[in-house]
């Protein structure tokens, strides 16, 4: 009946049955009736709900529970529903209703999406035109199932494109799991990847789950994908090829639905004529390649990046940095950005920490950012440290042959005089622990007169 009227139907036993369903069949509309074996209609309803972006729903209803019907449509957001028996053209007039009013949603979403990546898409942020170009990229390859590989140089934020990927998908309610194939040592990164059985090697004291199981019905990042070795690299293929799994000094294998989503900072083509990259897992993760510019050559993204940084940075330590400077935005956007966006935050960070509240100026930037050294070494009297009050207000000078525990020394009691005696923001801008910091003051014999004890 419903395919008479130019609808493709797909049916399912139960609540849970349609749920699975839904997973691969995107409904416009859905039917269901509230009487059902295992999950009811109001429980599977209720789960639609909490998935969010429900369709429209029609439900139905036998005579003498309408109140319930009723309840289901004000309380779950179901669209209506009918009394049974059915009578077919009230059904198709209803359905046709409800599609529309799904394809006007859907419009709706696509228009949003649209505004949504301006100037930003997700935690990624960025007005260039090669952004922008990664912005449409991204919302074509996070709805499909296909691989995707992210390049681009140290610090360009390929494991938040990956991140984005994953919250576009169909998956994103499943688990998001990062790997970096290049912090594993050759014996262990095949346990990581695929799990391994009690015994099967030294010092497998247990079954462990590797990262396949871990991320079912979800994302798997492999993130420096070229430092992978070659014999995991076939495994690796296979296990893309096919969708199953077995681990180590297991007999057999169990299937598992993971999209995969590979980064490396190497030229995947270089990286195939060297020898460390598969050419066939080349082709098979290149389903979508997503290349993320360095920050240098898209100078226009530096300031909505820090904007957006500052904000975070703010919530992180608790200040309260309202604006950068002019001065600091001239510094930022003519900076080359060796470390991309990963060095552009630590500059802030530090920025956020010393400012505390207000404006960035120039003086809490980093030395190399005022066209200055950070640390002047200058010919002098040796072991003797200059004096601060000779000094900038944010700089030090050690004289030739002062000793790395006295330049440490007056490096700590210099930043513990720039934030007043702050200890915690000075452990922060000095990058050691508070308890570090209190240590260290006990060695100089300073405990006491910065309110530490013995």
């Amino acid at each position: 009946m419903v395919s008479a009227w130019g609808m493709t139907p797909e049916t399912a036993a139960d609540g849970n049955d349609a749920l699975t369903k839904l997973s691969n069949f995107p409904a416009d509309v859905i039917i269901t009736d509230l009487n059902m074996p295992g999950l009811d209609g109001f429980g599977f309803l209720q789960r639609l709900r909490d998935f969010g972006d429900m369709p429209p729903t029609i439900v139905l209803t036998a005579f003498g529970n309408i109140e319930t019907a009723v309840r289901t449509v004000h309380e779950l957001g179901a669209y209506w529903f009918l009394e049974k028996p059915l009578q077919p053209a009230t059904l198709e007039v209803l359905l046709r209703r409800a599609g529309s009013h799904a394809g006007l949603r859907a419009e709706n979403r696509n228009l949003e999406r649209q505004l949504s990546y301006k100037g930003s898409l997700g935690e990624l942020v960025g007005t260039s035109a090669s952004m922008q170009e990664i912005f449409a990229l991204l919302q074509q390859a996070g709805p499909s199932k296909a691989c995707v590989l992210i390049t681009g140089e140290s610090g360009t934020g390929k494991e938040l494109v990956a991140r984005t990927v994953h919250a576009l998908s169909p998956r994103r309610q499943g688990p998001f799991v990062a790997i970096n194939c290049a912090a594993l040592p050759e014996t262990l990164i095949e346990s990581e990847l695929f799990g391994h059985e009690k015994g099967s090697f030294t010092g497998a004291s247990e079954r462990r789950a590797g990262c396949f199981e871990v991320a079912q019905h979800g994302t798997l990042l492999l993130d420096e994908i070229g430092e992978m070795p070659m014999q995991t690299q076939a495994k690796l293929l296979r296990i893309l090829e096919d969708s199953r799994v077995r681990r180590l000094g297991g007999k057999t294998e169990f299937e598992v639905d993971v999209r995969v989503v590979a980064a490396t900072n190497k030229v995947p083509e270089e990286a195939v004529r060297g020898g460390h990259l598969r050419e066939d897992l080349f082709y098979r993760l290149n389903v979508f390649h997503i290349h993320l510019p360095p920050l240098r050559e898209r100078r226009e993204d530096i300031r909505p990046i820090a904007d957006t940084l500052v904000g975070d940075l703010n919530r992180k330590h608790d200040c309260r940095v309202t604006d950068l400077s002019a001065e600091v935005a001239r510094a930022l956007e003519g900076y080359h950005w060796p470390g991309n966006v990963r060095e552009l935050r630590n500059v802030l960070e530090r920025a956020v920490i010393i400012a505390g509240e207000g404006t960035i100026e120039s003086k809490h930037l980093p030395a190399f950012l005022q066209g200055r050294p950070s640390v002047a070494v200058v010919a002098g009297a040796p072991h003797e440290v200059a004096p601060a009050a000779a000094e900038q207000s944010d700089s030090i000078r050690f004289p030739v042959g002062t000793t790395v525990e006295e330049a440490e020394k007056g490096l700590i009691l210099r930043t513990l005089e720039h934030t007043r005696n702050n200890k915690t923001r000075a452990a922060e801008i000095l990058g050691i622990s508070l308890k570090t910091l209190h240590n260290k003051l006990k060695e100089y014999g300073a405990g006491k007169e910065y309110g530490i004890g013995a």
